[in-house]
């Protein structure tokens, strides 16, 4: 196609969206919209190296020239109000947008559970945020932390490690639970509490309050700053308005088309079938967003093309351990550990759905290229060991 493309949402995937309508010879304009001030950046470092040096500069994806040589007509703090898609258009503050196609990158927001006090929490998602949180590191600080996912224990450890103390609450049994098998967990509970994080499993927040958090159980943690990192919903609201259907996202088929064909999603905002199980999932992940990005602006360009089928993979950076996970396991698959730092999952039909590594790149690599090829049951994944 030749027309114009919208995107909304300046994050990575949708800054990926347009570098890569360019570099596939798109040559009709590609408008970029972001609801933030300034460049688009990178969300990963916001809790890790962003808090220790504070280097904005090192967070932008592309600087301002680059924007401009490739045609990309960037709007930062232009939200995006509703979708016309009888007209095709995209309503603004600033006006009307209209678009031949439209990519929705609109990501996701902190989930704010409906607890008394929720106001008082301090959030870790934007660039804003980030600037809050890394002033009150500045002085010694007693921290608490709602939520054992990524960002928060990415925080704490942080956290640790310039001497603040810190108590982090989860609902759950255990850490990381969506993402990884209860081996991994233990390891990273095992780790923290050697940081000298004070973790406190299956225990929700029942309310926050200007002394800090008390927990269901009754106990009450004082914290000067309570980070609420409890999870994340995807934007959809702009998508159901227009009548598109969402559920734990934007629902798109095999090659990220709504069921509008004028209209795609991608990255955290995105409910697509997975190749391999024909779930239908949603990936909170860089690398699945900038995917997402390539595949869309591949069939723009190019036409006919296989569905979406590339293996998700995750990390998190935590003190000094790196974990990183090739392919999506489901809650019930089966974890083996065949060695220290080292677990497979299986599903029922004991094929390999993801192996979860910490510091591990060499099997993470191989596993990624093994799963890419296809199929693989227990004894090939034992191979990825050699």
């Amino acid at each position: 196609m030749s027309g114009v493309v919208v995107i909304i949402g300046a994050g990575q995937g949708g800054l990926q969206a347009a570098i890569s309508l360019r570099q596939n010879g798109h040559e009709g304009p590609v408008i970029l919209l972001g609801d933030e001030p300034g460049l688009p950046y990178q969300r990963p470092p916001l809790s890790k190296a962003y808090m220790f040096d504070g280097n904005e500069e090192a967070l932008a994806l592309r600087p301002e020239s680059f924007l401009a040589a490739k045609q990309i007509d960037y709007r930062p703090a232009t939200a995006a109000r509703a979708i016309d898609r009888a007209a095709r258009q995209v309503v603004t503050d600033a006006g009307r947008i209209a678009y031949d196609h439209l990519i929705l990158a609109t990501g996701a927001r902190n989930l704010r559970p409906p607890l008394p006090g929720i106001e008082r929490t301090v959030d870790l998602r934007t660039l804003a945020d980030a600037r809050v949180l890394r002033r009150r590191l500045a002085a010694p600080r007693r921290f608490a932390v709602i939520g054992g996912g990524f960002i928060g224990l990415e925080f704490a450890a942080v956290a640790r490690k310039l001497g603040h103390e810190v108590v982090l609450a989860e609902a759950g049994p255990r850490l990381m639970a969506r993402a990884v098998s209860p081996q991994m967990s233990q390891d990273f509970a095992d780790m923290h509490r050697a940081l000298g994080t004070d973790l406190r499993l299956a225990d929700p927040v029942a309310a926050v309050t200007g002394e800090g958090m008390v927990l269901t159980s009754g106990a009450v943690v004082e914290a000067d700053d309570v980070l609420l990192a409890a999870g994340v919903r995807p934007n959809t609201e702009l998508a159901e308005d227009a009548g598109l259907e969402a559920a734990n996202g934007i629902w798109v088929d095999g090659q990220l088309t709504t069921a509008d064909p004028a209209i795609s999603a991608l990255g955290d905002c995105a409910a697509f079938p997975d190749a391999r199980s024909g779930r239908r999932v949603r990936l909170e992940s860089v690398q699945a967003a900038t995917d997402h990005a390539r595949h869309i602006a591949a069939r723009l360009t190019g036409g006919n093309l296989p569905g979406y089928a590339a293996v998700p993979w995750f990390w998190s950076d935590q003190a000094d351990w790196k974990l990183q996970i090739a392919g999506l396991a489901m809650p019930e698959d089966r974890a083996e550990q065949p060695a220290p730092h080292v677990v497979f999952r299986f599903d029922g039909h004991d094929r390999l759905t993801a192996v979860e590594t910490i510091n591990g790149p060499r099997i993470h690599m191989k596993a990624r290229k093994a799963m890419a090829a296809g199929p693989v049951d227990a004894a090939q994944a034992r191979d990825l060991l050699s």
